[in-house]
């Protein structure tokens, strides 16, 4: 019984990655964004761009990544969503040569593009949303 157990924890642990933490649903199949962690200050991230609400960017990034470039998120239907802003991979081909834009720069810039795709008010909607649209009265601002 001790043996089946211990083997049961030992292949929930192989089967699990969670890419060094980039991947807190321990489900990833792979690490698009590797496996090592880049926490970066969000407001100084939201600040590189001024066409939408610093508010709104923070809070977005922040429940989305946690200030993790490097974040990663395995979908149900397959598909990826990486970086701050968590930028879903079929976006990546439109605003980033088709790699993982794992790095501040280029999730800002896949942030744009989903951003200006709906109008710059964030509802592109689906498969091009972006991560969440939250209001300042939703954010209490």
């Amino acid at each position: 019984m001790k043996s089946v157990i211990i083997f049961a924890l030992l292949a929930t642990l192989t089967l699990a990655n969670t890419c060094g933490g980039n991947c807190p649903s321990n489900d990833c199949p792979g690490c698009p964004c590797g496996e090592s962690k880049d926490v970066v200050n969000i407001a100084s991230a939201c600040a590189k761009y001024t066409g939408w609400s610093s508010g709104c960017c923070e809070c977005i990034a922040k429940h989305e990544s946690g200030g993790n470039a490097h974040a990663a998120n395995h979908n149900s239907n397959g598909s990826y969503d990486v970086g701050l802003w968590q930028i879903n991979d079929i976006n990546w081909k439109s605003c980033n040569g088709g790699k993982a834009p794992c790095d501040v720069e280029s999730n800002l810039r896949c942030a744009e593009e989903v951003f200006k795709w709906g109008g710059n008010t964030g509802d592109s909607g689906p498969p091009l949303m972006l991560a969440v649209v939250l209001t300042e009265d939703e954010m209490g601002l």
